[in-house]
């Protein structure tokens, strides 16, 4: 049985997780341009669901907004590693959408492509830790 100070960590990682991606969502339905504000918020709930995971797996992990780095910390057999080959452009978010740069500020389909693909990486590990064992399950 998995240590409770474990269990309890995951969801509230997970439930973080779930708190940017709904306040992603909910910006991307207000008129106005919040793309940069989306992306940022989508990356950090792909970042701090896959940090759940490694959590509930017991593997530590360093503090970085590397997305493909932590992906690789998962076991090869988990549907979220293996869903999700590349990760970098929405690892790019947890600095481009945050500070003025010489890149270009994203865009409306830049939030809805980060969308989706956070949405896809919250559902594959939510899956993952379904599969093993984890109880809980995303609240929609």
């Amino acid at each position: 049985m998995t240590d409770p100070r474990i269990l309890r960590a995951t969801e509230r990682w997970l439930d973080y997780a779930q708190r940017d991606l709904q306040a992603a969502q909910a910006l991307m339905q207000q008129s106005g341009d919040f793309a940069q504000q989306v992306c940022y918020l989508l990356q950090q709930a792909a970042e701090k669901a896959l940090k759940a995971a490694l959590i509930y797996l017991q593997i530590e992990f360093p503090f970085r907004h590397d997305l493909d780095m932590l992906r690789n910390l998962l076991a090869e057999d988990w549907q979220t590693r293996l869903a999700h080959p590349n990760l970098t452009q929405l690892t790019e978010w947890a600095v481009e959408a945050r500070y003025p740069s010489l890149a270009e500020d994203p865009t409306h389909e830049d939030a809805a492509t980060a969308l989706s693909q956070a949405e896809a990486v919250l559902d594959s590990v939510y899956g993952d830790l379904h599969q093993h064992g984890f109880g809980n399950r995303k609240q929609q």
